[in-house]
C-alpha cells in the first residue's frame, strides 16, 4: 500500500470534516475547512491517501516568516503506520522551502503520542494556554520549532 500525500483540493473538504469527527473532541466545522481550502490565502493543507481513501491530513498558516500548524489528524483505524510523521515532515520541508523559519503549534497536554511526533521534528514546548480547550478545559502546551541557519537554501 502507497501512502500518497498531495494538497488538499475543495474536493477533500467534506471528507477532512468527517475525519476531524473521528480524531477530536472539538471537530472544525465543514464550513471552517470550507473556508480554509477556498479563502484563507495564508492556508496551506494536504492530505495522506492510501488506495484513493483519505488517511490523514495536515494544515498551517504561513505568516510572514512563521508557520503556524493547525492541524494534523490521522484517521484511527490508521494510526502508528507513520502517516502522522509523514504529513509533518512534507508539511515542514514544503514550508521552510517557501522561508518558513520556524513553526509553532498547540496541542493538548494529554496527547503524549502527538508531543512525541513533534519533539522528533525539533518541536520545543515554549509555554502553556490554560484552560484553552472548550470541550474539556485542557490546557495546550505551546510548542516552537527553529529552523537551523543555514539550512534553508
Amino acid at each position: 500500500m502507497d501512502l500518497i500525500i498531495r494538497q488538499a483540493e475543495e474536493k477533500d473538504i467534506k471528507p477532512m470534516a468527517e475525519m476531524d469527527i473521528l480524531c477530536f473532541a472539538a471537530p472544525w466545522s465543514e464550513q471552517s475547512f470550507q473556508q480554509e481550502i477556498k479563502e484563507n490565502r495564508l492556508a496551506f493543507y494536504i492530505v495522506a491517501e492510501i488506495e484513493d481513501r483519505m488517511v490523514g491530513y495536515a494544515g498551517l498558516w504561513s505568516v510572514v516568516d512563521e508557520g503556524h500548524i493547525t492541524n494534523v489528524a490521522v484517521h484511527p483505524a490508521y494510526r502508528r503506520r507513520g502517516i502522522g510523521e509523514a504529513l509533518v515532515s512534507v508539511l515542514l520541508a514544503h514550508t521552510v522551502k517557501i522561508g518558513i523559519l520556524s513553526h509553532t503549534l498547540e496541542v493538548r497536554a494529554s496527547n503524549k503520542p502527538a508531543i512525541l511526533l513533534y519533539t522528533k521534528f525539533g518541536f520545543q514546548p515554549a509555554g502553556l494556554r490554560k484552560n484553552y480547550y472548550e470541550d474539556n478545559g485542557e490546557d495546550a502546551i505551546i510548542m516552537w520549532r527553529k529552523e537551523p541557519s543555514g539550512s534553508v537554501e
